[in-house]
């Protein structure tokens, strides 16, 4: 989940534009590229403006791709632009967007899936989305399946830049149930206790992280 620009080409035009997207795309497909395997299913859970998984789409056509978004509005976007790229003839496998809230359960997921992708949600939500979204990925994950974070994070109690602090301040005073995470207080214990162990943590452009949470065992698994 991003920040969205609402600026549209015509009225009709349903499709929003994410500075943050344009920017961290590139990266993060390096980041998949390398670590998806031939034909893995991926659900992207807070797709937002669409961005990052039309892009993915398009560069990954081995993969199979489901969006999703809790809002009306970013999902009318992802339709949107997942119509643009069939109108191109692009040779993808994306599927309509879901309508997901990560604390309803069960999940809609009609498909089984390998992989779960979540960019910049959890520090603009209330955290006990953070830990709906990893109970969620340790039900719905195969044994081996994974999700990815993306994101900025506090480590060991400390921000890692000072743009990182004031970007924390500024969520706070947005909302008090907002905020940069610590990884090693707060992230990895939940995930742990989800079910969910660390696999990997990958250093991003602008003071960000990937996080890649492997699914440990059967914790929750087959439970819907």
């Amino acid at each position: 989940m991003t920040t969205m620009d609402d600026t549209r080409a015509t009225p009709d035009d349903h499709r929003q534009y994410s500075p943050a997207a344009q920017r961290n795309r590139g990266p993060l497909l390096e980041v998949l590229k390398s670590r998806l395997a031939p034909g893995a299913r991926v659900l992207e859970i807070a797709s937002g403006s669409g961005e990052h998984i039309i892009h993915f789409a398009r560069a990954l056509p081995e993969n199979g791709f489901t969006p999703s978004d809790a809002h009306p509005a970013a999902l009318a976007s992802i339709r949107a632009w997942r119509d643009v790229l069939y109108q191109e003839g692009a040779d993808v496998r994306l599927n309509p967007p879901l309508a997901l809230e990560v604390g309803q359960q069960p999940w809609p997921l009609h498909d089984p899936i390998d992989v779960m992708l979540c960019f910049n949600m959890i520090h603009i939500a209330p955290w006990q989305a953070t830990l709906d979204l990893f109970e969620g990925a340790a039900r719905h994950l195969p044994p081996q399946g994974w999700l990815l974070l993306y994101g900025p994070f506090s480590r060991h109690g400390m921000h890692q830049a000072e743009s990182n602090m004031a970007f924390d301040q500024g969520l706070k005073a947005r909302d008090s149930r907002w905020g940069i995470r610590d990884l090693e207080q707060d992230v990895l214990p939940a995930a742990h206790d989800a079910g969910l162990a660390l696999a990997e943590i990958i250093e991003m452009p602008a003071n960000n992280l990937c996080v890649r949470l492997s699914r440990t065992g059967s914790h929750h698994a087959g439970h819907y």
